[in-house]
């Protein structure tokens, strides 16, 4: 079977010696839907931004991350065609990575700034059929009400499924998700892993989603991959994360991780309030905006 994502032997060490990972082996299969779970500071988040290319590994071993394939780094250096690769790589930021002061549909169709020319994105001049795709793809989030809505005012639910939105649009085979919905209201909890879940399920998508909470991680991914300072201590079926194999795994910690339940499966919808009716408009962009949304893409 082929693979989505392979990564062998990497390590990363932080100024100080503080060992961030250790020779972590990993390889998730396409279509695969995986939960990264573990408490604060074990590794979660350096390990997504090493599958995405945006932090090397250390150079002294054999650290290897693949993408379908494609190098993403080697021994501690990022691959030279890192662009290439990365434009099949959505990443979805706890913060949303959004322009405030942009339009909706703006941000999302950064993610397709790394296929026009510069002039383009830098007259946001962007063409009916991709502002056609860019308007599909947040009417499948559920916001498409929003669409030239200043970025700034929408919810925190609201900027993170445009967030998915922009991957979406991108074309990404590959979402890496960290912690979506850690600053997230219940409601929009579920709304974000119910979106991913879609993408997973619909469009094929191979999804990595970093978790706190073990029973979202069981209800919503079939493989969890545990991490505990810098290592993977388990890599299997979520069900099997019974609350004695995490207390096998963390000792004492297991009980803070077991403390945060599942906070979204029983919720009801609930009516949404109506969009603002003035969407608050900018343009053109700056120069600094759009570098920004490109580095997001």
């Amino acid at each position: 079977m082929s693979t989505a994502i392979h990564i062998n032997a990497l390590n990363k060490t932080f100024r100080g010696g503080c060992k961030a990972l250790q020779d972590i082996h990993l390889t998730i299969h396409p279509g695969e839907m995986v939960a990264l779970i573990g408490a604060s500071g074990s590794g979660k988040s350096t390990l997504l931004r090493h599958m995405a290319g945006l932090m090397s590994g250390d150079d002294a071993g054999r650290g290897l991350v693949q993408v379908h394939g494609k190098t993403v780094q080697q021994n501690g250096k990022i691959a030279p065609d890192i662009r290439r690769t990365r434009a099949s790589i959505g990443f979805v930021f706890q913060q949303f990575n959004l322009v405030d002061r942009l339009p909706v549909i703006i941000n999302v169709l950064a993610g397709i700034l790394h296929r026009v020319p510069l002039w383009r994105s830098l007259l946001r001049w962007f063409t009916p059929a991709e502002r056609t795709r860019g308007v599909e793809a947040l009417r499948r989030v559920g916001i498409a009400e929003c669409c030239y809505q200043r970025a700034s005012t929408l919810s925190g639910g609201q900027q993170q499924r445009a967030a998915i939105a922009r991957a979406m649009v991108q074309g990404a085979q590959v979402i890496l998700a960290d912690e979506p919905i850690a600053s997230l209201d219940p409601e929009s909890s579920r709304k974000v892993m119910d979106i991913l879940a879609q993408l997973n399920r619909e469009d094929k998508c191979t999804v990595v989603v970093s978790l706190h909470q073990v029973n979202v991680a069981i209800k919503y991914c079939a493989r969890t991959v545990a991490m505990h300072q810098g290592r993977v201590v388990y890599d299997g079926a979520s069900v099997g994360l019974t609350p004695a194999v995490l207390r096998d795994l963390y000792g004492a910690e297991a009980d803070d991780i077991l403390s945060l339940g599942d906070h979204i499966s029983s919720l009801e919808d609930k009516p949404k309030p109506h969009p603002h009716p003035h969407p608050h408009l900018v343009w053109p962009a700056p120069l600094a905006e759009l570098q920004t949304l490109a580095r997001a893409a």
